[in-house]
């Protein structure tokens, strides 16, 4: 599979611009938490470029996670409250699952975990809420796919995990919004066009536990898409590994970014996302 420059060339689109790794010596970390005194919560410098970020609204019925990474659908919840643990495990994971097959034509769909963002109510010291995420980064990478894989299947007490990964699956999120998003909409970029050599393994360190994810070096290559003016009744989905390497999209970039038609009062972006693994027929 490849890019076809042709797919977006006549798109309406808004000039941005994006923070991306600086290359770097030493592979890059990034503390989740508090680091020791003394030590920086991350050893990368950061650059930004201004890039075209082109709306997908005029082609969401082409795009897939197959060919660019990502997709796209209307779907509605019968969430009432996406600040309600309670209902979002109980309510929008079945919900999610269900929606996820439809999408990917999966036999099987694990939720294992979610992230509320919003910046006001995150700076007023509400723990479990995040900021956007505004450097262009995937959530896994070729190793942490399995290691997260395996991770999650063993917390599930699923005993034959090593066959069960040697059959294909591939990590992807849903991202939603909770409120219509009028600021820092989320860039995904077609993952074809995006070279082995961009993706750099960036540790990512928790109390107990060490993860790795991709952080994203520069290319002019790269096609940016997003979904302007999102609501609350839309879903994008983002594959962040695949098990499959056959030439698919296997790692879709994405980060929020500061969108230039946004209003200057717009109120901050809110958003969820889950984590799966989705699991294909053989």
């Amino acid at each position: 599979m490849s890019t076809d420059n042709r797919f977006f060339s006549d798109l309406k689109q808004v000039e941005a611009e994006l923070t991306y790794l600086t290359p770097m010596a030493e592979k890059p970390f990034i503390y989740a938490y508090e680091p020791p005194v003394g030590v920086p919560r991350s050893n990368g410098k950061y650059e930004t470029h201004k890039v075209p970020i082109h709306n997908a609204r005029e082609i969401s019925h082409k795009v897939s996670l197959e060919r660019q990474g990502f997709d796209f659908a209307a779907h509605e919840s019968k969430v009432t409250d996406f600040y309600d643990e309670d209902e979002i495990r109980n309510v929008y994971y079945a919900e999610a699952k269900q929606l996820l097959k439809e999408v990917t034509g999966a036999t099987e769909v694990l939720i294992f975990d979610h992230t509320l963002r919003n910046a006001q109510r995150s700076q007023s010291g509400e723990n479990e809420i995040r900021e956007p995420v505004k450097r262009v980064h995937n959530d896994f990478t070729a190793k942490s796919g399995y290691t997260r894989a395996r991770k999650v299947l063993a917390e599930q007490g699923i005993d034959n995990i090593d066959q069960v990964v040697q059959k294909r699956f591939a990590l992807i999120n849903i991202w939603r919004p909770i409120a219509p998003v009028q600021e820092s909409p989320l860039a995904v970029c077609d993952a074809l066009s995006i070279v082995p050599t961009d993706l750099i393994a960036t540790d990512l360190l928790y109390p107990n536990y060490a993860g790795e994810t991709y952080a994203i070096t520069y290319n002019p290559s790269h096609q940016w898409f997003y979904f302007p003016q999102m609501q609350q009744d839309e879903a994008l989905f983002i594959k962040c590994f695949d098990s499959k390497e056959d030439g698919r999209a296997r790692f879709a970039g994405h980060t929020g970014f500061d969108d230039p038609t946004s209003p200057a009062d717009a109120p901050p972006r809110q958003s969820i996302e889950l984590r799966t693994i989705v699991f294909y027929p053989e």
